[in-house]
């Protein structure tokens, strides 16, 4: 029976195997099972060195069966059949326990000595010899046959897919056959004549080989158009996405002579960077533009995006229009409503009335704020995700300014925009992310970079503390902040836990950076604060905890006392890392650095050295000199870039990881493509895509395109394209 794409695996397959399928890797169409590739390819005429299969890991190999026998068992029912397997190297035994004798001798003569077969299972070892105990297996054909399809079957690959403890890889090959062999109708995304300049392969062509290799030069024709499916699929979405905003009316929101612009850049006692005044020319023509503005601001950390932020607000004010500025987290939004109201000064913030908006607000408080809100009085807005409650209202909102984008879920931005006729957009980031990253992840929006800082910053001198090697460096780090201090500085002092013994953490990347099966992080901020509270130098001071746990008026009234300079030493999780502002702190501490990544990092060493004191970040690190964690503390430590280290992040940890969980709808496109590797590809997809909605926006004469897009861009993938 004919199956197409969009076939129903229960249709293809029967209701059994579909179950399998769907309970295992979540599959319900053909589109699916044929868009799960093998991750490697087993020669059958090579079998796999048995020598060198590591013990307690789970492999699958090519063997021929050496020997094969049965017994009774001594003292409980049932029968043991034992097997050695070889590839002419070494040898390895298979145990089977066989509920009673005719099972085990169906089963030993099944394996019949000379029979080649994949054989799958956790490696083990018993009396010294290597052991699969009970593992799957599928034979080749019977020897009759095997001996008839020999030459032909030499060079055939064995494809070895991604399985799981209840689905086989060759299970899973079996179906792929199956639904291969009655597929029909399988559209092609991409134009014949880049096809031809691309020597690129069909797409029947392309998963025939990915599936069923002849030799191994079929597969690398076979992944390079895959990957220019997915390349050009996600393109064209993305810029379908743009298209799509810019197909909306916005609001113009000019600027007038005289306006709150023009009197809040005349208060200013110092002169916009030249980045800053770019993007701010940038950001002022969007907003009197046809369409709304949609535009991502990437600049290092203390670059002055919040300044560029609050011009363009003051540009909406103007004609009436609000701004809110949605963040992260309670702490982050206090600071930025103190740091606006700060730079706008006794006569500007009376006019827009900056207002704060949180869940964790007094209800009296929070009622005066929605009013002030919801009446238009507030201009400016700033928030957490309590802007986006059904209770909150806007009596015109025209700029919705989402700061850290990485911290901030696909849901929540529409939410806040749907509060509003087509307000214009802009997403602010601190985290410098890689060219082909945004390319891929930020298409649809316009991107401007912020790269010159302020002048009259003091810098920032980073050193690594390993104390794997120097172990005495441990006490050096605190007497080196006991100095500063004594200088009338502060200090941060940063762990990757709230309290070990509780096993209570951020969430954040730290969790997903430890090696696997490591142990917790060695400092939690409850149990740096008892070990400083006796130090000689460090017990008698000012200092203070601060972690996300902690109720939101404590945690801000803590923040608030070290801004004033209140606090020497302040003991924190990662609830700092971004957007606090205080010009006295000169020194960041990072114990166990090894577990945070090197965007977060370098967000957290941009807490300091941000005034006229020069900044010292300290990262301390027991991680071992030559292993991945420690090279991401390394190259934190050998350079200021964010966007160098953005390059090198991508690099150690890979897209995956970067792209970050609130991509899913991205990430689960990329099955095949590779940000990093593929980066002219991705390119050249943009490219194609560009030219192909000029000249056809509908996809009309695209409809293998078009029909891709529909399959493999779902609505929910969508709109997380649309809120990125």
């Amino acid at each position: 029976m004919p199956l197409t794409l969009d076939s129903s695996l229960e249709e293809a397959l029967g209701a059994a195997p579909a179950k399998t399928l769907n309970r295992a890797f979540s599959m319900q169409t053909v589109a699916d099972l044929v868009s799960h590739y093998p991750r490697r390819y087993a020669d059958p005429g090579e079998l796999t060195p048995i020598r060198d299969l590591p013990i307690g890991e789970t492999v699958t190999i090519v063997a021929e069966v050496l020997s094969s026998s049965f017994r009774r068992m001594r003292n409980r029912p049932g029968a043991m059949v034992d097997v050695v397997i070889g590839d002419g190297i070494g040898r390895m035994s298979l145990t089977f326990f066989a509920k009673n004798i005719n099972a085990a001798e169906w089963r030993s003569k099944d394996l019949a000595v000379g029979r080649r077969g994949v054989f799958s299972g956790k490696v083990g070892m018993f009396n010294e010899v290597t052991q699969f105990a009970h593992p799957e297996y599928e034979l080749f054909d019977d020897e009759d046959a095997a001996r008839r399809r020999a030459d032909a079957r030499a060079s055939v690959l064995i494809p070895i897919y991604p399985a799981t403890s209840t689905l086989q890889t060759w299970q899973i090959a079996k179906f792929v056959a199956r639904v291969l062999d009655d597929l029909t109708g399988i559209p092609d995304p991409i134009p014949e004549a880049v096809r031809t300049e691309e020597e690129l392969l069909t797409a029947g062509e392309a998963l025939e080989l990915i599936h069923r290799p002849r030799t191994r030069n079929d597969i690398d024709p076979a992944v390079r158009t895959l990957r220019m499916h997915e390349a050009l699929t996600l393109q064209t979405a993305l810029l379908q996405q743009r298209d799509a905003v810019r197909a909306l009316s916005a609001t113009a929101r000019p600027a007038q002579p005289g306006g709150l612009l023009e009197r809040f850049d005349a208060s200013l006692p110092y002169v916009l960077t030249p980045d800053q005044q770019t993007v701010g020319e940038q950001v002022a023509h969007d907003l009197v533009g046809a369409w709304p503005m949609n535009r991502l601001v990437q600049g290092e950390v203390g670059s002055g995006k919040t300044l560029v932020a609050l011009r363009a607000m003051l540009q909406v004010a103007e004609s009436g229009g609000q701004a809110a500025l949605i963040a992260p987290t309670e702490v982050l939004a206090g600071q930025h409503l103190r740091s606006i109201a700060k730079m706008l000064g006794p006569q500007l913030a009376p006019l827009v009335m900056p207002t704060l908006l949180t869940g964790q607000l007094p209800a009296a408080e929070r009622r005066k704020a929605a009013l002030r809100v919801a009446s238009g009085q507030s201009l400016i807005v700033v928030g957490t995700h309590a802007l986006l409650g059904e209770k909150t209202t806007f009596a015109d909102l025209g700029l919705v300014v989402v700061d850290e984008q990485h911290r901030f879920g696909v849901e929540q931005r529409e939410a806040l925009r749907a509060k509003g006729s087509s307000p214009h957009a802009l997403v602010l980031t601190a985290t410098p992310i890689p060219r082909t990253v945004a390319m891929t992840v930020f298409g649809d929006l316009d991107t401007s970079v912020i790269r010159t800082m302020p002048a009259g910053r003091a810098g920032i001198e980073s050193f690594v503390a390993p104390l794997a090697e120097h172990p005495g460096w441990f006490n050096r780090v605190w007497d080196r902040a006991a100095e500063e201090i004594a200088q009338g500085r502060q200090v941060f002092a940063v762990c990757a836990a709230i309290d070990t013994a509780k096993k209570t953490a951020e969430q954040g990347e730290q969790s997903a950076l430890a090696p696997e099966g490591a142990a917790g992080p060695r400092w939690g901020v409850v149990q740096l604060d008892e070990a400083l509270a006796t130090h000689p130098k460090l017990g008698g001071l000012r200092r203070a905890v601060l972690h996300g746990k902690m109720p939101s008026d404590e945690k801000d009234a803590v923040m608030q006392a070290f801004a004033r300079g209140e606090i020497d030493l302040l003991l924190a999780t990662t609830v700092i890392e971004v957007g606090v502002d205080v010009p006295n702190a000169s020194t960041m501490i990072v114990l166990d650095a090894d577990r945070f990544g090197v965007s977060q990092l370098h967000q957290l060493r941009g807490r300091v050295g941000r005034g006229g004191v020069p900044g010292l970040c300290l990262l301390v690190t027991e991680a071992e000199s030559g292993s991945v964690a420690r090279e991401r503390v390394e190259a934190v430590a050998a350079t200021l870039d964010g966007f160098a280290l953005a390059e090198v992040d991508l690099e150690l940890r890979g897209e995956g990881d970067v792209l970050g969980a609130a991509q899913a709808g991205v990430r689960s496109s990329l099955k095949l493509l590779r940000v990093v590797k593929d980066a002219g590809l991705i390119t050249r997809a943009r490219e194609v895509a560009e030219q192909i909605l000029a000249e056809d926006p509908e996809l009309a004469r695209h409809p293998g395109l078009s029909e891709v897009i529909g399959r493999r861009v779902s609505d929910e993938d969508r709109a997380a394209l649309a809120k990125n």
